[in-house]
């Protein structure tokens, strides 16, 4: 069977991603396949330092259901339109797309989000990673137009700029 991979992190560029994953699907009568990525708290090195095996079975429940969360929240009760299988993985989201889909019948969507230079130094790109990595073609969605514009307002918020009501009508 044919499959869509994707990523389900529950943000906005996210929902995209899952959504437009969602219509690859159809339109290629595939399986969808969510895919979720986790880690303990401090990474790798937060699970050899103090998290036994109860705590990381505590947190990958805490994934499974935030992964129920993220799909019920995209998708409702009615479900994306075809057969839907979530996936949770320890590791990190890259390396856990990749890893799932290996296949190059698949397609492998991931989210484009906006990267400031504070976010490339602090977290690495996910989108970047499967694009290198992958053995299948990568779709990669751009986040929504209101996304950004939304952005835009919790910046000008956070700076406490004025709205110019202008930008509203047009």
């Amino acid at each position: 069977m044919r499959r869509v991979v994707v990523g389900a992190t529950g943000t906005p560029g996210g929902m995209t991603a899952l959504h437009r994953a969602a219509a690859e699907a159809r339109a290629r009568d595939a399986e969808l396949w969510a895919v979720l990525a986790w880690q303990p708290p401090g990474g790798e090195l937060g699970s050899r330092n103090g998290c036994g095996p109860s705590a990381l079975a505590e947190h990958r429940a805490a994934a499974v259901e935030r992964l129920r969360d993220v799909l019920d929240t995209a998708f409702g009760t009615a479900g994306p339109g075809v057969a839907l299988a979530g996936l949770t993985v320890h590791g990190t989201p890259g390396a856990a797309l990749v890893n799932a889909a290996r296949d190059p019948e698949d397609l492998l969507v991931v989210g484009t989000g906006p990267r400031t230079v504070f976010r490339r130094l602090v977290r690495p790109s996910v989108a970047r990673h499967c694009l290198a990595h992958a053995a299948c073609p990568v779709l990669a969605v751009p986040p929504s137009p209101l996304q950004t514009e939304l952005e835009a307002v919790h910046r000008r918020n956070f700076w406490r700029r004025p709205l110019d009501l202008r930008e509203l009508s047009a």
